[in-house]
Order: structure tokens, then C-alpha cells, then sequence
């Protein structure tokens, strides 16, 4: 079968190294570079290799990874929905939805101008001198399918005058399964951090991920917290149309956790409108300051964001948030088949009272006496705005906001 191809002892050998790429967890790329240029070596006329797989993933539909004989690295690609508008009419033309349709599992393409007619994605083979395209597909059995994810394609390019012999496109085909496997199992990994990542946060997901899942397990860590929520919110999701107050959460929650994230904090909780979020505390001064940042970086983007939906007729709301500083317990919290990664103590009950009491004083960002002893040279853009009780804490203290006009967000 593999006469004037590969000899029994290559293949063998490039089975056996795409197996331990795969269980040694290498990325997607260096495995697809890796298996090519062994193909090539061992006398596969290989120019173009596509591997391409759908995922489990917020906004991407699947990875793809391409390898190039004349380029210095392969190229991932990550590609958003195909269900819709050209990006879907273009997935209908392309030769391995007709595959999936067919149930073949290997296609033989000559890359000429009716091919290239005929279907999409075919166009710069032909351009670059391609002959042949073989096209081979893995499908997962049904306990392997994850969303969409239930195979892999893959794509091979030859520049050969007569395309690919017999014995080329049989090595191939015998191989694939291992780079298939392979390539399934850095998926497999990937959507495991990607789901984690989006449901618990960051760094719960690092903590999780790396074995930190036996209930009662937690830290106790200093950190800055952060609780914030949309004024008006019930008003609004009682009047405005159902179908706008998803897409009202979207936007406000998505100026809020980015600001956070690039501030290096992490959420670790959606509450409706609520949004709890920490900013671990190892250098207080620096974690303070990180929070005031990310607090009026997202009064700017919220602003932006008002201006926008105001254009589009949309309901517009904003932001109080109340930000504290203290030590907190954090972990897992829950029973032994439903947990939770969270911060609990008395500091997490206290900076959502300091957040409820924006609305009694009329300020849209609220500043613990904790927090404002701990901010360094910020503390100056600080004011007072005076004593209160919170419910459910034990004394009055003293809350503070920023002096108006030293943010440039207009609070």
C-alpha cells in the first residue's frame, strides 16, 4: 500500500510521534507543522495541510490550522458563526459540507477553473499552482460530540503535475486518525479552560483546573472587592420590550467585565445585574489602585456605551458600584455534587451594602474608609461623603467617592 511513498518503518514512526504529540499536550499548530513536515520528508509530495475543528466557545464556531510547505510557521485561524448571512452560503459551497452530507469520508478534488467553480475555499490553491486537493474527514461516534464539535477535517495540497498517487493518498488516509485523535484531544483541553474560564472566572478556572475541586477548600486571601449594579434595572426590565432586556445585560455587563479584566481583576460572579469581582491583594496599594482605574475606565466605556444606545432609541442606564478592601475566604463552597467557587465573609457582605448605598446618597461609586487608608497617593481625589450604618454591619463608617471632576468620566 505504501510503495513509492512512505516505507512501513515511516509511517510507523510518524504514527507513533503524532500519539505522544497528542498525549504530551503540544499546541495544535506544532503538531500540524510537525506531521507535515515528516510527511514530506518521508516522500509525500505534501504543499498545503488544513486541519480544521469546531469547538465549545462563546463567540468562535471552531479553530482552523494551516500549514504552508514555503512558510516558517503554521497559521491558526479562529472563525466566528456560519449559520447565517455569507459566511453560511459560503459553508454550503465549501467540499466538506458536502461530504457531511454524503457521508463520504475522503474526496479526491483536481484543482482546476470548474472545480474551483464549483466550490469555495478552493481558489488560492488553484492560484498558487495546486493540482490536487484530498479532502478526508473524521467523524466522532455520538458520546464524542461536544456542541458542534463531532469532527475533524482535514485538507492536503499537492503541487505535483499528476496530483497525489494511489500511495500518498492511502498513507494519508491511514494517518489521519492519529492526527485527528490527537488534534480532538488539545480541543478537548481547550474547551475545558474556555468553560471554565467563562462560568467560574480567570482565575477560579487556573485554580479549578489545575485539581483545587474538593468542596471546603478555600484561601484565605486579602483582596479588593468590587459590587456593582445598573440603576434603574427593575424599572427597566418592566417596561422595556423582553427582547431588549437581554441584549441591555449584554452591553452593560460586557463594558463592565472588560474594564475589570483589563485592570487585572477577575469576576467571579453575574447576579442579574450584579457584578461581583476581586482584585487579589498581595500589594494592597497597587490592587486599590488598579480597582479606582478599572472603576473609571468603566464609567467611560458606559458613557460611550449610553451615547450609542441613546442613537439607536434603546433604554440607557448606569453603574453604582461600591469598592472595599479586606480579607475574605476563597474556594469551594457547596455540597459534594454542586459547588461553587466564590469568596465568602464579612467583607463580601459589606461592599454589597456599600453598593446598595449609592442610591440613598446619590453617588454612582462608593469607596470604603478601608479601601480609601489603602490607595496611597489616590487617596487624595478622594472625598467624604460621610458616616452611615449598612445593614447587617456592625458600626457606621465613613464612605467615600472621587472628587468631581478628577476622573474625566463626569462622576
Amino acid at each position: 500500500m505504501l510503495k513509492n511513498c512512505m516505507d512501513q518503518q515511516k509511517y510507523a514512526e510518524l504514527s507513533a510521534w503524532i500519539t505522544a504529540a497528542g498525549l504530551a499536550g503540544k499546541p495544535e499548530t506544532m503538531m500540524l507543522s510537525g506531521f507535515c513536515d515528516r510527511l514530506l520528508a518521508a516522500g509525500v509530495p505534501l504543499r498545503r495541510g488544513l486541519v480544521v475543528i469546531d469547538t465549545l466557545h462563546p463567540v468562535h464556531e471552531g479553530r482552523a490550522f494551516r500549514w504552508r510547505a514555503d512558510a516558517e510557521e503554521t497559521e491558526l485561524i479562529e472563525y466566528g458563526r456560519t449559520s447565517d448571512g455569507e459566511a453560511a452560503e459560503n459553508w454550503r459551497r465549501n467540499p466538506f459540507y458536502r461530504m457531511l452530507q454524503s457521508g463520504e469520508v475522503v474526496m479526491r478534488l483536481p484543482l482546476t477553473a470548474e472545480t474551483v467553480a464549483q466550490y469555495s475555499g478552493l481558489d488560492q490553491l488553484h492560484a498558487d499552482g495546486m493540482t490536487e486537493y484530498v479532502l478526508v474527514v473524521k467523524r466522532f461516534a455520538a458520546g464524542g460530540i461536544i456542541g458542534e464539535m463531532d469532527c475533524v477535517y482535514t485538507g492536503w495540497a499537492t503541487a505535483e503535475p499528476g496530483g497525489f498517487d494511489d500511495a500518498a493518498v492511502a498513507a494519508l488516509q491511514g494517518l489521519v486518525p492519529f492526527l485527528a485523535l490527537a488534534i480532538k484531544c488539545a480541543a478537548l483541553a481547550r474547551i475545558a479552560e474556555t468553560l471554565v474560564g467563562t462560568y467560574l472566572g480567570r482565575d477560579p478556572a487556573r485554580r479549578v483546573l489545575s485539581g483545587r475541586i474538593s468542596r471546603g477548600v478555600a484561601d484565605r486571601i486579602a483582596t479588593v472587592l468590587w459590587f456593582s449594579d445598573l440603576r434603574g434595572y427593575t424599572g427597566i426590565s418592566d417596561q422595556a420590550p423582553p427582547e431588549q432586556v437581554i441584549p441591555l445585560l449584554n452591553d452593560y455587563a460586557g463594558a463592565i467585565i472588560s474594564t475589570v479584566h483589563e485592570g487585572g481583576g477577575d469576576v467571579l460572579k453575574l447576579i442579574g445585574d450584579g457584578v461581583l469581582a476581586i482584585f487579589p491583594a498581595e500589594d494592597r496599594e497597587r490592587a486599590c489602585r488598579s480597582a479606582l482605574a478599572a472603576a473609571v475606565a468603566a464609567r467611560r466605556t458606559i458613557a460611550a456605551l449610553n451615547r450609542r444606545r441613546g442613537a439607536e432609541s434603546l433604554p440607557v442606564t448606569d453603574m453604582y458600584l461600591g469598592l472595599h478592601v479586606g480579607e475574605v475566604f476563597y474556594g469551594n463552597i457547596g455540597s459534594e455534587d454542586r459547588l461553587d467557587f466564590t469568596v465568602i465573609g464579612p467583607a463580601v457582605n459589606e461592599v454589597s451594602r456599600i453598593a446598595a448605598m449609592c442610591r440613598s446618597v446619590d453617588q454612582p461609586l462608593l469607596i470604603s474608609s478601608a479601601f480609601a487608608e489603602a490607595v496611597g497617593d489616590e487617596r487624595q481625589r478622594l472625598v467624604s461623603v460621610g458616616r452611615y450604618a449598612l445593614r447587617g454591619v456592625g458600626r457606621p463608617q465613613e464612605l467615600f467617592t472621587l472628587e468631581p471632576g478628577t476622573d474625566g468620566a463626569g462622576i
